[in-house]
């Protein structure tokens, strides 16, 4: 049996002998949270946030001195559905360390104290509440900041994809979180989001509550050249070569997405026989592989735009970078319906995360949904 582990790893924590770069952010990451700042870490999604915040939140000199929370909160809808997620990741870390914790948390959350369940052979309470039974939100949200700042160590929570908290139909959550956020003295924050765009306007927008509350992160592509270079040392210690060739190949066609050149060198790496080369063809192959296992995650996502948003999203790929697309001439060119429904649809896309915007430029925001377009 081959018990060779392979050095590419696309999910769970990366070990560190297996971690790509990234040491100049999490040099900064790790500083700003040793010295109580809170932080605003974007880029495009797939780029590795959460891998960075996991692996800084590894290192003994932050796992030994501070209770490290993550939330994700990509699914939730609404005020009530963010406190159920953050009330369910504080309860796992910190109130499961041990009964005097898990009898503080049914103390502090006075709100809640009717609907949690009770363990009579351990005699401590149980987590059972339910997102209905959150009635009065913003008295559960505070409770579980003032357990949190009663906690003996400091603690540093990460909410991921924060910008989501902009789209729940509740008026002023952004106020209320920050106006709680602001009075803590025993936690800091990482604000994680994918929509830079949104994100930094939530935070440096002097109209905005959270403003310049936070010090920015930005995640780029890593450097074509120590990717490579990270590539050919872990194909080297299994006796096996990737040309650079072939490795440039992958990181141009998904424009060096982590994820992306992290699960196609895992194929390439599995796909090559000791003493053997991975060339560009190998990797086309294992490409077009690739596009083919997402053939109906890709279907499906298309399957909840309309019409006009599909027209529009493929007359943006057709120009690769698109440019002025509610002129007259974009619309023209594609045969679009008529710049205002092309500037409505635009929006919904933006919202979907399905295209991206820089300036005046559109184009799409995933490589392997472009790749998936090429060929059909």
């Amino acid at each position: 049996m081959n018990n060779v582990i392979n050095p590419f790893v696309v999910s769970g924590k990366i070990p560190e002998a297996f971690f790509c770069d990234r040491r100049e952010e999490s040099v900064q990451l790790e500083k700003s949270l040793a010295n109580q700042l809170n932080v605003v870490l974007t880029s495009p999604r797939r780029m590795g946030k959460t891998s960075l915040v996991d692996f800084v939140f590894d290192k003994p000199s932050i796992k030994d001195e501070y209770i490290t929370i993550s939330v994700d909160i990509l699914q939730t809808t609404t005020f009530r559905e963010f406190i159920f997620a953050f009330g369910i990741a504080v309860y796992d870390t910190i109130a499961t360390r041990g009964e005097k914790w898990q009898k503080l948390f049914v103390t502090f959350l006075k709100s809640l104290s009717g609907s949690f369940g009770y363990d009579p052979v351990l005699n401590t309470p149980t987590f059972d509440i339910r997102l209905g039974d959150i009635q009065q939100p913003e008295d559960t949200l505070r409770e579980i900041f003032n357990y949190i700042e009663s906690v003996e160590r400091r603690c540093l929570i990460v909410i991921d994809e924060f910008q989501q908290i902009t789209r729940y139909p509740e008026k002023n959550v952004e106020a209320i979180l920050r106006s709680y956020i602001q009075k803590l003295s025993n936690v800091n924050f990482v604000f994680s989001g994918s929509r830079r765009r949104l994100m930094e306007e939530m935070f440096f927008s002097v109209k905005r509550p959270f403003y310049q509350s936070a010090k920015p992160l930005r995640l780029e592509p890593i450097d074509r050249d120590v990717y490579y270079d990270f590539a050919c040392h872990h194909f080297q210690c299994a006796d096996k070569r990737i040309s650079k060739e072939a490795f440039s190949y992958v990181y141009d066609t998904f424009r060096g997405v982590t994820f992306y050149v992290q699960r196609l060198m895992k194929d390439a790496y599995i796909e090559t026989l000791p003493g053997k080369i991975c060339d560009i063809d190998m990797v086309k192959q294992l490409i077009d592989d690739y596009v083919s296992e997402n053939d109906s995650y890709l279907r499906e996502q298309l399957s909840f735009i309309s019409e006009i948003q599909k027209e529009l999203l493929y007359a943006i790929h057709a120009d690769g970078y698109a440019k002025g697309i509610n002129s007259a001439a974009f619309n023209k060119k594609h045969r679009l319906r008529s710049p205002s429904s092309t500037q409505s649809a635009a929006l919904k896309l933006l919202e979907y995360d399905m295209i991206t915007r820089s300036g005046n430029v559109y184009s799409l925001s995933d490589p392997l949904l472009t790749l998936w377009l090429d060929r059909n």
